[in-house]
């Protein structure tokens, strides 16, 4: 392998740390499935080339909507593509379909201004909570999907994503302030960057009428839980998205969970929780961004609120 072809290719903690896909899972894979195929380097570690890089990101993401890795692994990189293209059109309601499309062409055309209008359009029509399950939702799978396919570039992803949270924390600010139990901290673990999650659940939970207050995203652990201890919050919102690194979700949870009294509730979900079950006191995994008020509503019923 010539040097050039070389720095192309990633080792594999740079693979799990770009993928979310463990160490232990891709050697599994490549003994059980015969994909990954690694090259070896100079020093005989394994070495991962950019096209199976890019299989892997979109089996991470097939694999978070359920499918079992015996039913994909292997398929190449255009079969990949048209699962996961046809597991999002299935999550999209055919009514709505439309407006992402519309979405999605301004965004190619770089129009964030008309993007902007066109999102509070649909919000002020259809209500924060609708808006974010209807049409945020849907849109992030099928922005990601462009970008795994190489269709829209990092800043055509970043104007969607500043826009959408424009959008959406104008509409928090409209709202009134929650004066109703229970009392949520919003934020991320250290190691998650991405905030938009986060946002959402704000949002959600705000329109419910719980008190709220976000502190962003990469928080470390023991600030966020003194904090949380001092301000006496009744639960703690944390969002993982699918760069999180899969194999620290229990483990960090677990940490955080032994840092706070068992009266404070946690509440995980995102992307990066996928389908695993998190079996730690008081601990509420979910994906399911619907299901965000029926938490709010749950926990007011055992608290007799």
């Amino acid at each position: 392998m010539s040097p050039i072809e070389n720095e192309s290719c990633m080792h594999i903690a740079e693979v799990e740390r770009d993928t979310g896909i463990g160490k232990d899972t891709l050697r599994v894979w490549e003994r059980r499935y015969g994909f990954p195929k690694p090259l070896r380097d100079e020093d005989g570690e394994r070495i991962y080339p950019v096209d199976q890089i890019e299989q892997l990101r979109i089996l991470r993401r097939l694999i978070d909507k359920g499918m079992r890795p015996g039913k994909v692994v292997g398929l190449n990189t255009g079969e990949l593509q048209q699962l996961l293209d046809s597991h999002t059109a299935q999550d999209i309601d055919p009514e709505h379909y439309g407006f992402c499309s519309s979405l999605l062409k301004l965004i190619r055309l770089h129009r964030g201004q008309e993007l902007r209008e066109s999102l509070n359009r649909i919000l002020v029509k259809e209500g924060i909570q609708s808006f974010i399950t209807q049409t945020v939702v849907p849109m992030n799978s099928i922005v990601g999907n462009a970008w795994l396919r190489g269709e829209m570039s990092i800043p055509e992803e970043h104007l969607y994503t500043e826009q959408v949270q424009n959008v959406i924390r104008h509409a928090i600010q409209l709202q009134t302030a929650g004066v109703h139990p229970p009392r949520i901290l919003l934020t991320t673990f250290p190691d998650e960057e991405h905030g938009l999650g986060l946002l959402l659940v704000e949002a959600m939970c705000t329109t419910e009428g719980a008190q709220c207050t976000s502190l962003g995203p990469r928080i470390p652990l023991a600030d966020i839980a003194q904090y949380a201890r001092d301000a006496n919050f009744d639960v703690i919102a944390i969002s993982f998205s699918g760069a999180y690194p899969k194999r620290d979700v229990f483990k960090d949870l677990a940490q955080f969970r032994a840092m706070l009294p068992e009266s404070i509730a946690i509440w995980v979900g995102g992307a990066g929780i996928g389908h695993r079950r998190i079996d730690l006191p008081n601990v509420i995994a979910h994906n399911n961004i619907e299901r965000v008020p029926e938490l709010v509503t749950s926990w007011r019923q055992a608290h007799d609120h």
